[in-house]
């Protein structure tokens, strides 16, 4: 391969530039990125960057100088539109057009929408909600109680706002977490004066504020939606690369098409996409390593990892809670919110979850796979 382009210039997006390089390839790398900013860490944009304790130095990804070892071209503020597989071609909105020998597609996903409402998914985003949460903005109402509008609404409180949480499902994060951690979770809002309405949708959202299916009206001078996201897959319609909720690839990455691969947030294998920041980041080198053999001669098979910043506390979790039949606390309790607890299955570990307690946590992630243990010292 003499040309690579690698679409999409977030985490995942670098980290296979990253990658590349590390692995020898030393031809032409191009990365598009539509947005104008180089690469830049998200998970703080809900947090400390959204309250004003980080500053937009700190989010880079990588510094000048490792910008610069890569030798890249760098197409930033500009989106792919179109890639002709047949040509090898990536036609950009610039009007410009790369013929690439391999294609890394790394485009993320974009914010599901209601209108009236804002997201946080970009820099530019973050920006543009603190600009209105501190500019005289009292009431906040947050429609999803995911890890984003759950971050939100923690940093908003600190912000000294009056915030309510609204969440179609019956539990928080239940879906994730399972309904037990998932209820401990809604619990951290009701302990910092955030109230949380489940069990309901939104209408919609005027000038009066939002207005809730059971027919409740919540006054509102700023309304965040973190109601999930959808893979950025538009600019590949028409081409042969297979999708369906994501580009559709194997545990390597490696797509129905020869010489393109997938990672991060748009990935889909195993009947799933797995978004979050760590697989982002290890799918790279792994997806890399296949396109640059021409054929799958490795796979991604770490579990899931996340964490999340809520009200001064920390939440991980590792593994899957699919068909779990037991939670099992190892150490502490879900009253205190300090706890490390293990998902079961047949006896076997499948998940581990915590809060404010690492660590436990990173002891028990070891344990993944194999029979329940006893309590650790």
């Amino acid at each position: 391969m003499r040309t690579i382009a690698v679409i999409g210039a977030s985490l995942a997006g670098l980290r296979s530039a990253e990658a590349l390089r590390a692995q020898g390839f030393d031809g032409r790398l191009v990365v598009v990125g539509d947005e104008p900013h180089e690469p830049y860490d998200r998970p703080p944009l809900s947090k400390g960057f959204l309250l004003g304790t980080t500053d937009r130095e700190s989010l880079a990804l990588a510094d000048a100088d490792g910008l610069a070892a890569l030798d890249a071209e760098w197409r930033l503020g500009v989106r792919a539109e179109r890639l002709d597989t047949s040509t090898r071609e990536v036609h950009l909105s610039d009007g410009a057009t790369v013929v690439a020998d391999g294609v890394v597609i790394a485009t993320g996903g974009a914010p599901r929408t209601l209108p009236g409402t804002r997201a946080l998914r970009t820099l530019d985003d973050a920006v543009e909600l603190r600009a209105a949460l501190t500019g005289g903005a009292e009431r906040l109402v947050v429609v999803g109680a995911g890890f984003i509008g759950a971050e939100v609404a923690s940093t908003a409180r600190l912000l000294g706002l009056d915030v309510t949480v609204v969440e179609v499902l019956p539990i928080p994060l239940g879906r994730i977490l399972g309904p037990e951690i998932g209820a401990v979770c809604g619990e951290l809002h009701l302990d910092h004066g955030v109230r949380l309405r489940c069990g309901v949708g939104v209408e919609e959202v005027s000038t009066s504020g939002v207005v809730l299916t059971d027919g409740e009206v919540l006054p509102a001078d700023v309304v965040v939606a973190g109601v999930g996201a959808r893979p950025e897959t538009d600019w590949l319609a028409g081409s042969d690369v297979a999708v369906g909720n994501g580009v559709l690839c194997d545990q390597g990455g490696v797509t129905n098409v020869p010489g393109v691969v997938a990672v991060g947030d748009v990935a889909r294998w195993s009947g799933q996409r797995h978004e979050h920041w760590t697989s982002a980041a290890e799918q790279a080198a792994v997806a890399v390593r296949n396109l640059l053999a021409g054929a799958t001669v490795d796979t991604h098979d770490k579990p899931g990892y996340f964490w999340s910043d809520q009200y001064g506390v920390r939440i991980q979790f590792i593994g899957e809670t699919h068909l779990y039949d037991e939670i099992r606390y190892v150490d502490g309790s879900a009253q205190d919110r300090k706890f490390a607890a293990v998902y079961l299955r047949e006896d076997v570990v499948v998940g581990v979850v915590s809060m404010n307690d690492a660590r436990h946590f990173t002891r028990l992630r070891r344990q993944l796979g194999t029979a329940a243990l006893s309590t650790p010292n």
